[in-house]
């Protein structure tokens, strides 16, 4: 998607769909009862100054029909005084409350909306409300997110995407020209890891991701080995290679590295992502209902290998690590049991409970290695739990950390991305459900706080080397389609993840 940053009037735009903001100026001040906020009757204002457009929607506005709900759209042909063949009007809510957050999502809607049409190209009015700079970002990325559809496979799919958008706005045209292109490479690298992760497992076993890793990293310039079973028992992965010897596809371990000249020797920051290319719980083995959704499982590592793509291209001054453990889980005459005991490359020994719970285990082995290259920092994501999505539903991803320094600065990052996160606890209490009478631990703590104990299980292999850890189950899948987004992979934390790696280039 070509995007033009145009400091012209609105009015003035020859295109084929020109898109503005609808806000609801009407919200109840603090003194208004209950009842006199139910009949307020919205006041709705097109966010531009331009006069014709704020009169070609005014009849529209004016007439009743419009309730300003959020992402509501409204199209009108041959609008009065634009060159414009089309206004899309999209309604954000109500003004107070509006924000970039907000605007990613209907220029999102917005690109949905008008490619359903058959239109290749469009004209974004960017609200004046939110900083020039922070609404060309959302703008663009949110119009990434909507041009992307997962239906890849079918015989009948109609070629609908955007060709070209143009952002009108006013500013520093060159700097917000360079702010356009970084959010361009953070909106491909978001789309190339929901591509990723929308791929069937027969399309995307361990050794399809890691060839997918290697052809990104060669493209962006990124150092990117492959080590395959024999590599992997040499080095000790035990844990690793617990949930790999049960299936016939050979595991991967993917190590990306970004190294640019002229960085500090610290910090390293290590990102490890989770890459189960398919989930059938082993011999614990998932109830057939929804297995089909399992090819997701790797959704965590697509987003290591998406953020070293953007981290590649945007060239910030800090030594990032990427880590992919990427295996099936497969029940067979070779897979582990419940009730094995398995030593992690790390030496601790683990009594394995469930089968199902393999993602701590590949990822054990994943932030121990990283450690041994020498990372300072850790991240790692993972569809981890069903016991994350009980706890917060599909809004927020989990998000836990071992040092409140690391999650301060995580937690801005995230802030700015414009993804919905929340802390959850690690309290040493917790430790207690992890313990095993004849190991060091379990993999498995129980049903209660489920989301809780598996962070708990990681954080043994992460030790005192300050971490955060993504619990992303819930968010790395939409469950149904959106305005703004469509049903499938996400692509969520790679943004945030992005903004997290800029934080430590100074």
């Amino acid at each position: 998607m070509k995007t033009t940053i145009s400091l012209s009037t609105p009015a003035e735009q020859d295109s084929e769909a020109l898109v503005a903001v609808v806000l609801d100026h009407s919200e109840a001040s603090s003194s208004d009862t209950a009842s006199n906020q139910k009949d307020k009757k919205p006041q709705l204002k097109v966010a531009a100054a331009d006069a014709a457009v704020q009169g070609a929607a005014a009849d529209l506005l004016a007439s009743g029909e419009v309730a300003g709900k959020p992402f509501e759209t409204n199209l009108l042909h041959k609008p009065a005084g634009l060159k414009a063949k089309r206004l899309l009007l999209i309604s954000g809510g109500g003004v107070k409350k509006f924000s970039a957050y907000d605007l990613r999502r209907l220029a999102g809607t917005a690109v949905r909306t008008v490619k359903s049409r058959g239109i290749r190209s469009f004209a974004f009015i960017a609200p004046s409300s939110i900083p020039a700079e922070e609404a060309v970002r959302a703008i663009v990325e949110g119009a990434h997110v909507g041009n992307f559809d997962p239906d890849y496979y079918r015989s009948d799919r109609k070629d609908q995407k955007i060709d070209a958008l143009t952002i009108i706005t006013g500013g520093d045209k060159a700097q917000l020209e360079k702010i356009a292109g970084e959010a361009q490479i953070v909106g491909e690298s978001q789309n190339f890891t929901r591509d990723l992760v929308n791929e069937p497992s027969n399309r995307m076993t361990p050794t399809i991701l890691a060839d997918r890793a290697k052809k990104m990293s060669a493209e962006v310039g990124l150092k990117c080995e492959v080590y395959g079973a024999d590599k992997i028992k040499e080095m000790k992965m035990g844990a690793f290679w617990s949930v790999a010897q049960g299936s016939d596809e050979p595991p991967a371990l993917i190590v990306m590295t970004y190294e640019p000249a002229g960085a500090p020797a610290k910090p390293v920051l290590g990102l490890v992502g989770k890459g189960i290319t398919f989930d059938t719980g082993g011999i614990s083995i998932k109830p057939a209902d929804g297995m089909e959704k399992m090819k997701y499982d790797m959704a965590g590592g697509a987003t290591m290998i998406g953020v070293m793509r953007a981290i590649a291209l945007l060239k910030p001054k800090v030594k990032v690590i990427g880590i992919v453990c990427a295996t099936e889980n497969m029940p067979s005459g070779k897979a582990q049991k419940p009730g094995d005991v398995q030593i992690a490359m790390s030496g601790k020994s683990i009594e394995i409970i469930n089968t199902d719970a393999e993602g701590r285990l590949v990822l054990a082995d994943g932030l121990y290695y990283a450690r041994q290259l020498g990372c300072t920092h850790l991240v790692d994501a993972a569809t981890l739990t069903g016991a994350v999505v009980v706890a917060l539903g599909y809004n927020n991803a989990g998000v836990f950390a071992n040092d409140d320094a690391i999650y301060d600065r995580f937690h801005s990052a995230n802030a700015k991305a414009g993804e919905k996160m929340w802390r959850l606890p690690l309290d040493d209490e917790y430790k207690e459900q992890i313990r095993s009478s004849i190991a060091d631990i379990v993999n498995s703590g129980g049903r209660w706080g489920g989301a809780i104990t598996a962070a708990m299980f990681l954080k043994e292999f992460a030790e005192d080397t300050p971490w955060i850890h993504l619990d992303i189950a819930g968010t790395a899948w939409m469950e149904d389609q959106k305005p703004w987004i469509a049903k499938g992979p996400s692509g969520i934390a790679l943004r945030s993840l992005i903004e997290f790696v800029k934080s430590y280039a100074g």
